[in-house]
């Protein structure tokens, strides 16, 4: 019997180098090796006489080793091993190259059974197989003659070594319990967590590795249920500060504005205003098509809290997007005497009674601990731990996806603890991203949600193209028409891998120079990317919108938070390397005024996927298309979320998401505290440390 929590280098067959190699793949201890779950699987189950291959099929046959030899290369710099293996019915040959270590594996075999799993080649010199795997028939089927799983691996940890040591932990025997409650087990015929860690490693047919993922796939959709009730039912159980609704200076703000609000934003103000009447903390999304004005929702809420004599805390996640909000609630608060401040690695603003004047850092944050400021906007800044706020009410978070989920917790968790306060701020996120509602209802089940999927009226929908390279040069005249007319346009360029920044910044220079001198040398061009200091950026967007510049040239620094209402045209190059709804996102810098608005696609070719952005301007159904398109994991950038490949193809499945929802909601009404499921309990606390949840 083994012990699921020794530590890997106490493991009489693995090294000290082999553990740190293990280390890469989460592998620490026994119990590690039984969680580390295939990718996908070989199906090298069907055994075929040799006379029955067929060329280029993945197969296993059985037979014993005729001939044994080992030969070099013409160049003698390659070792090769070569066999011929027989059966009743013919021969096959199977050669590998560089391998020294199976001379004595084959030198013993010889003249012994054995079995082969590879593709097989047909020549003139009949069949054969290059590299296969292998091992004795004396042996019970592991690496061939079955269903055989392929594991994630690193250097020097192959699937063949991982399958050895996985058999010998079952071989070795163990213990271990199993969370899911019986009654859950019988209710949906699930397999115990033994019997389902057997299945995935060792599965008898298809069906079985299918089941035991659908169980861990449940398995992890029922306790992120559970927790998302916790936080829902530790909410209710903490104070924040209640806010009545000032319908005066509402309506003054309101008749503000140069347009009205559409039914959706006024929806989602109602349900955040009940929110903020209410003695328990808001905690809600609110989820919004490019452009559709989730920002002037945030405003009403802002505008409540600091005409209450409340602090409202901002934060976003580039200095880009914090210096626009900065902007843009300085524009429409300018008329209410209300104080605020910008603070950032490069800015530190303040704006007050009409004024903005720049300050040091030390002012900033003294102006932040005597309430001085009603609202503050910055980016990773905001949770410094020298930023103390005098009452702070309302945290809003923008693209919150792209904080880590500490940073997104720590305003608005440990601001209470910070000033020994009674109540914890009210938590307002907001994404352009549209989330599909399944997603929404597994991974943001702790949030609600408001959703504002209906654009401002006179938006005239953006006409969008794939353009291939024949046509460039007349998509250039398009633009000259235009630029010539007084609209303005921007060429995106495509964000790379981190290890190509510097390609990248060279591509974006590049393109600068070439439309500059070759294409368009009557205008003035505009270069933004993300190397520039943020003062330097910062006069590329105020060129641009003050109309100094036609055409900026830019990464994907321009992704979110860019308004430019006169931009009536973009260029995405190569926009067959961006997502969907990443397109989506660059879109929606344009089209923001009443004039017509052109996207053009640029691609080596038309692919689906770009015809769904050419054919849809919805944000949601091109979420949705993405995530047919491209699975849920690579939607979500799950890599970064610690969830299961199993758990992921399933995080579409409603029926399955509503019956966790069903169970998880029984236990925690009944028990809020899991006393009663002391493993489950346990469960959750290591779910809580491993795994992204809002």
């Amino acid at each position: 019997m083994i012990d699921l929590d020794l530590q890997i280098d106490k493991l009489s067959k693995v090294g000290p180098k082999q553990a740190q190699k293990l280390e890469k793949l989460g592998i620490k201890n026994v119990r590690d090796f039984l969680f580390h779950f295939p990718a996908r699987y070989d199906d090298l189950s069907k055994i075929k006489k040799i006379s029955e291959l067929k060329a280029d099929e993945n197969t296993t046959v059985t037979g014993k080793i005729i001939k044994f030899a080992t030969k070099r290369s013409w160049q003698k710099r390659m070792k090769i091993i070569e066999i011929v293996l027989a059966d009743d019915t013919g021969e096959i040959k199977a050669v590998w190259f560089n391998q020294d270590y199976l001379i004595e594996s084959f030198s013993y075999s010889y003249n012994k059974n054995i079995r082969l799993s590879g593709k097989v080649k047909l020549d003139k010199n009949g069949f054969s197989m290059s590299n296969p795997v292998w091992e004795p028939v004396s042996k019970s089927p592991n690496h061939t003659g079955r269903i055989v799983p392929i594991y994630p691996e690193t250097k020097g940890v192959t699937s063949r070594w991982l399958r050895w040591q996985i058999e010998n932990i079952f071989r070795a025997d163990f213990e271990i319990e199993d969370f899911l409650p019986k009654k859950i087990l019988e209710k949906y015929n699930l397999p115990s967590l033994k019997k389902a860690l057997y299945d995935l490693h060792f599965p008898a047919s298809e069906n079985s590795y299918l089941v035991a993922q659908k169980r861990f796939a449940f398995s992890d959709m029922f306790l992120i249920q559970l927790k998302s009730l916790q936080i829902k039912q530790n909410l209710k159980n903490e104070n924040a500060q209640i806010f009545k609704y000032n319908k005066k200076i509402t309506e003054k703000f309101l008749n503000s504005l140069p347009f009205k609000l559409t039914r959706d934003q006024q929806k989602a103000w109602r349900e955040i205003r009940k929110d903020l009447n209410r003695p328990n903390p808001m905690n809600r999304l609110l989820n919004g098509d490019v452009g559709s004005g989730k920002t002037v929702v945030a405003m009403l809420a802002s505008i409540q809290i600091a005409k209450a004599n409340s602090q409202i805390a901002l934060m976003a996640p580039t200095e880009v997007l914090a210096y626009q909000h900065f902007k843009s609630f300085s524009d429409f608060f300018s008329d209410f005497n209300i104080s605020i401040g910008l603070l950032t690695a490069s800015y530190k603003i303040i704006f007050k009674n009409g004024n903005e004047q720049k300050i040091k850092r030390d002012e900033m944050l003294d102006k932040i601990k005597t309430g001085e400021l009603d609202i503050v906007i910055g980016t990773h800044a905001l949770i410094q731990k020298d930023v103390a706020f005098k009452n702070l009410a309302l945290v809003v978070v923008d693209e919150q996806h792209r904080f880590g989920v500490k940073q997104r917790a720590y305003l608005q968790q440990s601001v209470s603890n910070q000033h020994k306060s009674a109540s914890i701020p009210h938590f307002l996120t907001m994404t352009a991203t549209p989330i599909p509602r399944t997603i929404s209802m597994t991974l943001l089940g702790s949030l609600d949600v408001s959703l504002i999927a209906e654009m401002p009226k006179n938006r005239k929908p953006i006409a969008t193209s794939v353009v291939l390279p024949t046509k460039t040069a007349e998509v250039y005249e398009f633009i000259r028409q235009q630029v010539n007319k007084g609209f303005q346009t921007f060429v995106i360029l495509p964000l790379v891998e981190e290890s190509e920044k510097l390609a990248d910044l060279k591509a974006v220079l590049t393109e600068h120079e070439r439309l500059s001198q070759e294409v368009f040398p009557e205008f003035k061009l505009g270069l933004l990317h993300g190397r520039m200091k943020s003062t330097e950026k910062e006069n590329v967007m105020e060129d641009f919108k003050n109309k100094k510049t036609q055409i900026l040239v830019s990464t994907s620094v321009i992704e979110v938070g860019i308004d430019i209402p006169n931009a009536t045209t973009m260029i995405i190059e190569d926009a067959y390397r961006f997502g969907l709804s990443q397109l989506h996102q660059f879109r929606g810098r344009i089209g923001r005024g009443e004039k017509q608005s052109y996207c053009f696609l640029f691609s080596k070719r038309s692919t689906k996927r770009l015809r769904v952005i050419a054919n849809n301007l919805n944000g949601f159904k091109i979420a949705e298309e993405d995530l047919k398109l491209r699975g849920p994991g690579s939607f979500l950038g799950v890599r970064q979320s610690g969830l299961a490949d199993a758990t992921m193809q399933n995080i579409t499945n409603i029926k399955m998401i509503k019956a966790a929802n069903i169970d998880a909601t029984k236990i925690i009404t009944a028990d809020p505290e899991l006393k009663n499921y002391p493993l489950l309990s346990q469960s959750l606390k290591k779910m809580n440390r491993e795994i992204h949840l809002e």
